[in-house]
């Protein structure tokens, strides 16, 4: 019964998301300006992708991977300025090439050595964001190296984000959900039963490594817009919310990337109503404003539904005890 209720609820969040900017500004006086309309649309596609990819993140217990990921791209984006200057291409370029050197470290601590996974990424997270700042350090005491708001990947600068970047997020964000729809058995597989999916000649291994990348490619989209440090919110709390009102991964993916592109277009959305208040941050916190309605309210898992079932077998329970020969 509870499933059923999922489809109706995406396509509630989704008619919600379309109409939120006019709404906001019969109801609010919100100016729609370029500023604004672009942050939005960049907000929502990429809380889309975040919540469709970040289910498998989740699923797989692995939601430490994505920050982790998130923190090892910051020395890349301090070298991709140093290579090629304030260059947005060039900087995502190696914020990607960081994350993926921090993930392949991962697997070879993890390979090599008795430490646990928790460990190895919290390791991984810490030695490459403080090379990051200490980069960043450097780059501050240039006198020849206009830096300006290069420390702005550490929290994002959404307000910097123009049309080519949203033509940039839709691409990618493209690809990789054809990615996603293509070899959608395949990680479905490798996410509930890794050993099954080995012992039947997958080659699991090929397809974790590529379901990493396409974590890896998220994040370096989202760094100009939530930072190396928020990140990892717009990964895993539109999958942790999804994951409360279903147990279907295709119902989860699907409403992970509603709950996601509503967080990114209202957080955007709130935070154009007062400038003193950051986009970034303020899209975390609606997406974990979220995971908290979810946590309560689901069917079935939320508090409250547990809490009712709770009291209502105490009261069968009494009700029998009650009954004349018990």
């Amino acid at each position: 019964m509870a499933e059923r209720r999922v489809w109706p609820m995406i396509v509630a969040l989704l008619a919600l998301g379309v109409l939120l900017l006019p709404l906001s500004q019969s109801l609010f006086g919100l100016r729609l300006t370029y500023t604004v309309r672009v942050v939005a649309l960049g907000g929502s596609l990429l809380g889309a992708l975040s919540g469709a990819v970040g289910c498998f993140a989740v699923l797989r217990r692995e939601s430490l991977l994505g920050d982790a990921l998130s923190h090892a791209a910051l020395p890349g984006v301090a070298i991709g300025f140093l290579l090629a200057g304030r260059q947005l291409g060039a900087l995502l370029v190696g914020a990607g090439i960081a994350s993926w050197l921090g993930l392949r470290l991962v697997a070879a601590i993890l390979r090599t050595t008795r430490i646990k996974q928790d460990a190895a990424l919290g390791i991984v997270l810490v030695s490459f964001f403080a090379a990051g700042i200490a980069l960043l350090t450097y780059i501050q005491s240039l006198p020849e190296a206009s830096q300006a708001g290069l420390d702005s990947f550490i929290f994002g600068q959404a307000a910097a984000i123009i049309e080519s970047d949203i033509a940039l997020l839709g691409g990618v964000g493209l690809a990789v959900t054809l990615v996603l729809a293509l070899l959608w058995k395949e990680f479905k597989l490798i996410t509930f039963d890794a050993d099954f999916a080995s012992a039947g000649g997958l080659r699991g291994g090929l397809i974790d490594a590529l379901l990493s990348t396409l974590i890896v490619v998220t994040i370096v989209l989202g760094l100009q817009l939530a930072g190396v440090i928020l990140m990892v919110g717009m990964l895993i709390a539109p999958a942790i919310a999804a994951r409360q009102w279903t147990h279907s991964l295709e119902q989860m993916v699907v409403l992970a990337a509603a709950l996601g592109a509503f967080a990114g277009g209202s957080g955007a959305v709130i935070s154009a109503l007062d400038s003193d208040i950051p986009t970034g941050p303020m899209i975390i916190v609606v997406a974990f404003a979220l995971v908290a309605l979810s946590i309560t309210l689901a069917p079935g898992r939320g508090v409250l539904w547990r809490q009712l079932r709770q009291r209502e077998n105490r009261r069968n329970f009494r009700s029998r005890r009650l009954e004349p020969g018990a």
